[in-house]
């Protein structure tokens, strides 16, 4: 009898302890501290240097009700992202299915892999000028600078996935009378979907990354276009603003495309 009495009052402690323990670890999760403790070593960071070196959180808020009052700030927020959403989902649309017929045809693969393996060291800010000749200064250039930021980082992923696939599992479906129509659909395609989903969200930060470029040589409006002219007039606040708005951006399109990889991919074992 004791025995019981003595566990239902050592059960008693650990019973209120739960709560605490499960709550803060949701919190954890939220990254709610990280962000705080972030906040408050730029605030103090801020407090000793000089405003126009590093503005303060709530200076960066100001400017950003000034950049806001009049719509501008949403204006350029909404050029840089259709931008970058048309030219990474065209990036995946070519870079998908030629990275499937690259990893499944061995001969292609030999003649192709070291000129991709050669341009894609080279940088697409240094293809700026070039794709401004080419395709002029207006909405094409921006568009297939980022193809290209999401091009090779896709192609190579999905490249990856198809290699990684065991020989004994396309010659179990060939032994069993698969064609290569249905070995593509039943066995590469498969295997290489979490491959092709990490090489897609990789690229999105390639996409903004050359869609800033982009739109400091050349453009009128964007994000980039805000940053670059903010520096004429020494507006240090709004190109922390530019920062910060590109980290939600991205950081909202990062969430979002593993929200749905999760919900439409999760048969294919898509947990990021």
């Amino acid at each position: 009898m004791k025995t019981i009495v003595q566990q239902e009052l050592k059960s008693k402690p650990l019973e209120k302890k739960l709560p605490f323990k499960f709550y803060w670890k949701k919190i954890l999760k939220t990254g709610i501290i990280t962000w705080i403790g972030l906040l408050v070593i730029w605030t103090v960071a801020a407090h000793f240097s000089d405003p126009q070196f590093l503005p303060s959180p709530l200076a960066t808020l100001r400017g950003a009700f000034e950049l806001g009052s009049d719509g501008s700030l949403f204006i350029y927020m909404a050029y840089s992202l259709v931008r970058v959403l048309i030219g990474w989902f065209l990036g995946n649309i070519v870079a998908i299915p030629l990275g499937l017929f690259i990893g499944s045809n061995k001969t292609i693969r030999l003649l192709v892999e070291p000129v991709i393996n050669f341009v894609r060291f080279i940088p697409p800010l240094a293809f700026i000028t070039l794709f401004m000749l080419w395709f002029g200064i207006g909405e094409q250039s921006k568009i297939f600078l980022i193809m290209y930021a999401t091009f090779f980082v896709v192609t190579i992923n999905t490249l990856t996935g198809v290699l990684s696939i065991s020989e004994d599992k396309i010659r179990s479906a060939n032994s069993m009378g698969a064609s290569d129509f249905q070995v593509l659909r039943y066995v590469i395609i498969p295997a290489a979907t979490p491959y092709i989903f990490t090489g897609a969200k990789l690229a999105m930060g390639s996409s903004f990354m050359a869609i800033i470029g982009a739109e400091m040589v050349a453009a009128n409006e964007g994000v980039g276009f805000m940053i670059w002219n903010a520096r004429l007039y020494f507006q240090t606040d709004w190109i922390f603003v530019g920062l910060v708005v590109l980290g939600l951006m991205g950081f909202s399109m990062d969430r979002l495309f593993a929200l749905a990889g999760r919900k439409f991919l999760k048969r294919y074992n898509i947990v990021s």
